[in-house]
């Protein structure tokens, strides 16, 4: 029991501590390829230690749920690395408590706060930002139902703890629709974290913006809550991706310190990968206009539903 516990506050300390540094990372190595200096790596751990020096503000017209945000979405990545598979190939204590379905609706509470207190706050850019997200989650549902839809006849479950294990058990000719599930979920990732080709997180023009324009309002300590949720749910959705779909090597066999440091470093080496992948993408491609969203969205639930299609082909 002590163990599963050390386990679990391990698994929520790696995602809470680095993060950040994922972004940060993503951010370096962004520059370099377009021939800039950049920022620092740990440039975010610094931008949030700022914020929380600073005073927060609080628009006049914002209720308690402007007040509540912050810590919902700061909160809710966390319960989310709580389900996941994050350092530990066995299920912890929470693990059977959601499934991957309720895991989308626990990583979804957070993005439903920041809409009602974009909404909240009164600002014209915040119901613009809160408008454009809620268009793009719906038509990234579909997508994710369908993925949850495939890896459940696939692995005989939707426990990601269970799912990450029979992908790689299962016969070679799931292979195939095994990779169209994973290219899908992570078209998908890209979208429902804020990044390109649906939204640019370093564009300063308003109207443009759909994740930024939504924490407008926010400043001070709030601000860092914001900006660290959203690092950390981005994280927790590549973990997903590498951990449950791709590449579950280098988890923890075994509760112990020495198997945990071995696990921090696999999934550190494996974020690099993501990290350059992300970069490759972002490098390659330019934000899209709102208007062809369904396309780019729809071609991720083609490819899920192929996933499925061959799947059920081959058996």
């Amino acid at each position: 029991m002590l163990a599963a516990a050390f386990g679990q506050l391990v698994a929520v300390a790696t995602v809470v501590g680095l993060a950040p540094l994922l972004r940060g990372v993503v951010e370096w190595l962004k520059a370099r390829v377009q021939a800039r200096r950049g920022p620092s790596p740990l440039q975010p751990y610094r931008d949030l230690r700022k914020l929380f020096a600073k005073e927060r503000s609080v628009p006049p017209t914002a209720s308690w749920v402007f007040g509540l945000a912050p810590y919902a979405v700061f909160a809710t990545p966390i319960a989310f690395a709580m389900l996941i598979p994050v350092l530990t190939a066995a299920p912890l204590s929470w693990a059977f408590m959601a499934d991957m379905v309720g895991s989308g609706f626990v990583i979804g509470i957070g993005g439903f706060f920041t809409n009602l207190a974009a909404m909240d706050s009164a600002s014209v850019y915040g119901g613009l930002g809160a408008s454009r997200s809620r268009f793009v989650s719906s038509l990234a549902e579909p997508t994710f139902i369908v993925v949850f839809f495939a890896v459940g006849f696939i692995s005989g479950g939707t426990v990601p703890f269970v799912v990450n294990q029979t992908l790689f058990t299962s016969s070679a000719r799931i292979l195939p629709s095994h990779a169209l599930i994973a290219a899908a979920f992570l078209l998908v990732v890209l979208a429902e974290a804020g990044r390109l080709p649906i939204d640019n997180p370093q564009s300063l023009q308003e109207l443009s913006m759909i994740e930024a324009s939504r924490q407008f309002e926010f400043a001070g300590p709030d601000q860092a809550l914001m900006e660290w949720g959203g690092a950390m749910k981005l994280f927790v959705l590549l973990v997903v991706w590498l951990n449950v779909l791709v590449l579950p090597l280098g988890l923890a066999q075994q509760l112990t310190a020495p198997a945990f440091l071995v696990a921090i470093a696999t999934l550190a080496v494996k974020m690099l990968g993501a990290a350059l992948l992300l970069v490759g993408i972002e490098s390659a491609v330019a934000k899209i206009r709102i208007l062809r969203v369904p396309e780019y969205l729809g071609g991720s639930f083609v490819l899920a539903f192929l996933g499925l299609v061959l799947w059920t082909l081959g058996r």
